[in-house]
Order: C-alpha cells, then sequence, then structure tokens
C-alpha cells in the first residue's frame, strides 16, 4: 500500500481527524460547508488547526472562475492556527506553535527560490493552480471523491495539512486573528510598497483602491517614505478609514475624475508611484495614467482575463516610465511575517481596524456577499467560538 493510501485508511478510522469546511463544487454557486476526511501529514507537511482565516478577494475570484482552480476545493488562503501533529523530518515548527500560513509554498532550490523571489516558486506555483500538495497529491476527501485546497492551504477549514514551507512560526501571544490577516492582506500591500516599488523619501503616491490590501499599501508606503500618500476610492467610508492608515490626501471618484484630481494635487506632475490594487480596466487606466513621467504604476489587483494594459508603447517609453505588476507583494514570508508583527508590537502598523466583522463558518456565503458588496474591509472566520 503506498504512503498516501496507507495516510487515508490511518484517516477514514480515526473520527477525529473529520474537519468541517467551505467547499465550492461548481463556479458561481455558493459555498458549502461539509465534513472532509482528513489525511494525515506525510514528508515536509503539518497539520494545524484554523483559528482565523480572512475571506480576501482572491477567493472571490477563484469563486467566480477568474482563477480556475481544480473542483471541488476548500477556499481560504489566508489564516493562522496552532500546529497539531508534524510529519516525518520536520524539524521547523512543533505541536502546540502557532503559525501564519503563507499562500506560496516554496521549495528553496529552484531559480527563483534562489534569487530571493520565493514569491514566484515554481514548485509552489505548481501546486497552486492544481490545488494539491507539493508532491501532487491531496489530503482531503469527500468519500471516495479527492477535494482540492487553494493554494495547498484551504484555510476556511478547521483543520488542514498544508507544507511545512508554508508555516511561519509566530509569537504565541500574537492574536491569532491579527496574525492571519499578515498571511495574504497585509504581506501583499506593505511589501507592495516597500519591495516591490522604489518609494523615495518625499514622493507622492497614489493608490486605487482602499480595501484590505489598498490599506496595506497606503501603510507600506508611510513606511517607506512617502510624503503624500492619496487614497484613492468611491466609498467615503473606506477614504475615511484611508486617513487612519496613512492617507494624507483623499480622492473621492464618485465625484471628481480621479486623474484630474491627481493632477491638480502634484501641480500637473503626476504621482511618483501609482498602486492599482482592485483589478478593473478603468482602475488600471487610471492609474497608468495618473503616474508621472519617469513615475512608476505597481498593478496588484487580480484583473479579469481579458483585461488589457490600455497605454501605448510610445508613452512608456519616451515618458520612461515603468510598469510592474506585483505577487504576494515580492514577499520573504519567513523574513516578513516576523517583522512586520514586531512593528505591529511597536505601534508602526494597524492590524485591528483592518477587520471589519467576525463571522463563523457556517456565515462564508454571508461574507463572501459583503465584500463582493465592498461593505466589508476584512471579514475573518473564527473558529474558535461556538
Amino acid at each position: 500500500m503506498c504512503q498516501v493510501e496507507a495516510a487515508w485508511t490511518l484517516a477514514i478510522s480515526e473520527a477525529v481527524l473529520v474537519p468541517r469546511a467551505a467547499v465550492l463544487r461548481e463556479i458561481g454557486e455558493p459555498m458549502q460547508v461539509l465534513d472532509l476526511a482528513l489525511a494525515p501529514p506525510g514528508a515536509d507537511e503539518i497539520e494545524v488547526a484554523i483559528v482565523a482565516s480572512g475571506i480576501c478577494h482572491s477567493d472571490l475570484s477563484v469563486q467566480r472562475g477568474v482563477v480556475v482552480i481544480p473542483r471541488p476545493v476548500v477556499l481560504g488562503h489566508e489564516g493562522a492556527g496552532i500546529v497539531t501533529q508534524v510529519g516525518p523530518s520536520v524539524t521547523s515548527v512543533a505541536e502546540g506553535d502557532h503559525v501564519v500560513l503563507s499562500w506560496v509554498p516554496s521549495c528553496g532550490h529552484c531559480r527563483w527560490c534562489a534569487r530571493d523571489e520565493a514569491y514566484l516558486c515554481a514548485s509552489g506555483q505548481k501546486a497552486a493552480d492544481a490545488g494539491r500538495m507539493l508532491d501532487g497529491t491531496t489530503r482531503l476527501r469527500l468519500g471516495h471523491e479527492d477535494v482540492h485546497q487553494m493554494s495547498a492551504l484551504g484555510t476556511w477549514a478547521e483543520r488542514v495539512v498544508v507544507p511545512v514551507q508554508s508555516a511561519v512560526k509566530i509569537p504565541t501571544d500574537v492574536p491569532l486573528e491579527l496574525a492571519a490577516l499578515v498571511g495574504c492582506g497585509v504581506l501583499t500591500g506593505v511589501g507592495a510598497a516597500t519591495r516591490t516599488a522604489s518609494i523615495r523619501q518625499g514622493d507622492v503616491i497614489a493608490v486605487f483602491g482602499c480595501g484590505g490590501v489598498g490599506l496595506n499599501v497606503l501603510q507600506g508606503a508611510r513606511l517607506a517614505g512617502a510624503e503624500r500618500i492619496v487614497a484613492v476610492d468611491t466609498s467615503a467610508a473606506k477614504l475615511d478609514l484611508a486617513r487612519r492608515f496613512g492617507a494624507t490626501d483623499t480622492v473621492d471618484a464618485s465625484a471628481v475624475d480621479a486623474v484630474s484630481a491627481l493632477q491638480e494635487l502634484t501641480g500637473g506632475i503626476g504621482v511618483d508611484v501609482s498602486f492599482e490594487v482592485i483589478g478593473l480596466q478603468a482602475t488600471i487606466q487610471q492609474a497608468l495614467r495618473s503616474a508621472r513621467r519617469g513615475g512608476q504604476t505597481i498593478l496588484i489587483g487580480m484583473p479579469d482575463r481579458d483585461a488589457t494594459l490600455p497605454m501605448r508603447a510610445l508613452g512608456a517609453v519616451y515618458g520612461a516610465r515603468t510598469i510592474r505588476g506585483c505577487w504576494y507583494g515580492s514577499s520573504l514570508p519567513q523574513i516578513d511575517v516576523p517583522h512586520i508583527l514586531e512593528l505591529h508590537g511597536r505601534g508602526e502598523i494597524e492590524l485591528r481596524a483592518l477587520i471589519s466583522g467576525e463571522i463563523v463558518l457556517d456565515d462564508i456565503n454571508h461574507g463572501l456577499a459583503d465584500l463582493a458588496a465592498g461593505t466589508a474591509t476584512r471579514s475573518v472566520i473564527r473558529f474558535d467560538r461556538p
């Protein structure tokens, strides 16, 4: 009997390893909360009891079919919890450790990992695309049907088995509902400003979209030394919140033309760095048009498959403009997660105010609806409450 089948035999015999999880069976359908069988961790894998998991736009993109992962699949990729079991050869974490989960498992030896670009790890991306572990197999089943895991995680579940490379050990005194946010939204937003972009002291930057990721771009820009930080959104409530996260100016794009407003704010020059955090064709165009000659535009939001870059090549060359995609904030989770938590402990990064509400797993579809409607900054699923 092979290792995976042996693991399934063990899982089926141990009723304790039957977690509830939010499963997507078909694109566009509501999530279903189901009981799944969970195999124990294999080599270089760990089992984690999820305590908190955020609801992110990338999850919505999978539900809508913008990002395609084989189904059925447990969604969720922003989570934190407690290690409950370790597989063979695991030494970096132990049972009882608190961990933040990274949604890009890195092999540590491919070309990208060797260049400090672990967020582009070839093995990690292959596993994420397939909704499987790094060895190409699954750890969840519904009856005899394999169930996939988003980003080799699937954090909308009471328990998960994940690659140990995805686990970042953190101090046990950090609230796990806050730590969970660092695994995706905070790392992506702060990293976009501090790692992906090249912000200089005194720069003027603009952020299009002040949701969970955009607010963290504002925080990152402040840390990077930007002097004027402009938040652009159509929601007055989000613009008010943006000021708490570092915005010095706001532009209500529902009332004025955002590009014209930014031109006026900069004396007709344009911003040094513009960040697009929504993924809409219209806001991508606005971000490109708002950057000055020699400026940068950083694309963070997940666009539709048919979205294009609406800009003439001559404009990029003649204006010496830089357009750069941002994946996971160009981050190094094993370094950046502890650093961000240290900054939070010193009061230099805000986390608590990112949470717009806490829900239980059974309310997952309400949480997704709030996100789609733009009424939620970050809803967090709590698994430690009845």
